[in-house]
């Protein structure tokens, strides 16, 4: 295949110095853009938002590391506040992050000073959307609740006759090609987001050198007009990006894999139970210090790096300075 792009030449070293300033990941630097949205959003709820309609994005980021904590939120005409997180991954627990995450975007949009005042203050109306794209099998649409997280209160207390006084819900759709084609079409940046990403996987599993395999994808993208404009305008930077989620993955992996061996071997030594499992907490506790570590030298928000290692936010903070 003739190149389309003459990528310059990354090194480990090179991936290793991306400014941490990056956007985390190819989905929200591809959406960053608010008549991007515009489509995107109509895609989902299948409406028209009319050019004049104010679309004003309020991503979160870190205010001391200036890193991305959240994918996307943006306001609508000032009367909607829309978050929108992409998972690859399936995960249970995204009503409770949205939840602290649309804790902060109200305090971002209306300020702290104004909840003392005597009259009410209007809000957004909120909505909650996650974009799934990952390899595990899911249908095309489900919803989550907070509430489903929620312990048993059991007959004492009220059980299930209590009404839950705080609920979130969050609407899921599988992007993953042969789901929500109607959707796909309707935004073209969403569905060649999908294209690109079984692109990339194809490559992933034929070249075994990554850096190729991500080149290899694409110029191939660009070639058959996928995310043509987009990638030829950004190509060195999507390159970074996947080659940094790449890393943090091998990351990750290597370190559950040597902190449930490393654990494994000191409980074996003390041959107590309770050496086991300090082993191998230990082990674990360590590899994922290491791995932290390794992950903000890749340019990963703090806030990804604490979800993805276990480890709070003070820590992980300590650590990148």
């Amino acid at each position: 295949m003739q190149l389309a792009i003459n990528f310059p030449i990354f090194g480990k070293e090179a991936v290793m110095g991306i400014n941490r300033q990056l956007k985390d990941s190819v989905f929200s630097f591809l959406f960053s853009d608010p008549e991007v949205l515009r489509g995107l959003y109509g895609a989902i709820e299948g409406v028209t938002l009319a050019p004049d309609v104010p679309i004003s994005i309020n991503t979160l980021t870190d205010v001391i590391f200036k890193n991305q904590i959240n994918d996307l939120s943006f306001t609508v005409d000032n009367r909607l506040v829309v978050l929108i997180e992409h998972q690859s991954t399936i995960n249970p627990n995204m009503p409770f992050r949205l939840l602290m995450y649309i804790a902060r975007v109200y305090e971002k949009i209306i300020g702290t000073n104004k909840i003392y005042d005597k009259k009410l203050v209007p809000l957004p109306w909120p909505e909650f959307i996650v974009l799934y794209n990952g390899t595990d099998k899911y249908p095309d649409q489900a919803t989550l609740k907070l509430s489903d997280a929620f312990k048993d209160l059991g007959d004492a207390l009220g059980g299930t006759k209590r009404p839950v006084d705080l609920e979130l819900t969050v609407q899921v759709y599988n992007i993953n090609h042969g789901h929500n084609e109607g959707m796909l079409k309707k935004c073209e940046e969403l569905g060649g987001y999908s294209a690109f990403v079984d692109k990339v996987r194809e490559y992933k599993k034929t070249i075994s050198d990554k850096d190729v395999a991500f080149r290899e994808a694409i110029n191939d993208c660009i070639e058959h007009n996928i995310l043509r404009e987009f990638l030829k305008s950004h190509a060195t930077e999507v390159l970074q990006m996947l080659l940094t989620e790449w890393n943090t993955e091998e990351a990750l992996a290597f370190e559950r894999e040597e902190g449930w061996k490393e654990g494994r071997e000191e409980g074996r030594e003390e041959g107590r139970e309770e050496g086991r499992g300090e082993g191998r907490e230990e082990g674990e506790k360590k590899k994922a210090l290491e791995t932290a570590k390794n992950l903000l030298a890749l340019g990963v928000s703090l806030d990804t790096v604490a979800k993805a290692v276990g480890l709070d936010m003070e820590t992980v903070k300590s650590l990148a300075q």
